[in-house]
C-alpha cells in the first residue's frame, strides 16, 4: 500500500452573489504539487477569458500576471487560496486547499464477505 501523500484539493464553484440560487460545484482536481495546483486555475482562466465580460477578463489577467505569484507562495506555505472572478452576475471561484491524500485499500488478494453475495441490484 502506498503511504499518504501531501497534495492540494482544487475545486471550481459558481455562485450567485445575490443569493438567488445555490452554489454549484463545476469541477475538482487533485494536484500533487503547488505548481500543478495553480496551473489548473491558470489554464482554466486562460481558456475562459475570451468569453468573459471586460471586468471579469481584467480580474482574470490580473491574477495571471500578478496574483499567481502570491498564490504559489501561499501554497508553498501550505495555506489555502481562492481565486475569483465575477462575470454577468455569476461569481466563479477556484479554491486550492492543502490536503493529505490517503491511500485506498484494495481487495486484490482479499475475498469479499459472504453477505456481499446477498446484494441484488434492482432491474429497471
Amino acid at each position: 500500500m502506498k503511504p499518504s501523500q501531501w497534495g492540494y484539493w482544487c475545486e471550481c464553484w459558481t455562485e450567485d452573489p445575490a443569493g438567488e440560487w445555490q452554489p454549484a460545484l463545476l469541477a475538482s482536481f487533485d494536484a500533487y504539487s503547488a505548481p500543478q495546483a495553480d496551473r489548473w486555475v491558470a489554464v482554466t482562466l486562460r481558456t475562459i477569458s475570451p468569453a468573459l465580460d471586460a471586468d471579469a477578463s481584467d480580474e482574470a489577467w490580473e491574477w495571471l500576471y500578478e496574483g499567481r505569484i502570491e498564490t504559489r507562495r501561499a501554497l508553498l506555505r501550505t495555506e489555502a487560496c481562492t481565486v475569483s472572478v465575477t462575470h454577468a452576475g455569476t461569481r466563479i471561484t477556484w479554491t486550492i486547499r492543502p490536503v493529505i491524500f490517503l491511500p485506498l485499500a484494495h481487495r486484490q488478494a482479499t475475498e469479499l464477505p459472504s453477505c456481499a453475495q446477498n446484494f441484488k441490484p434492482h432491474q429497471h
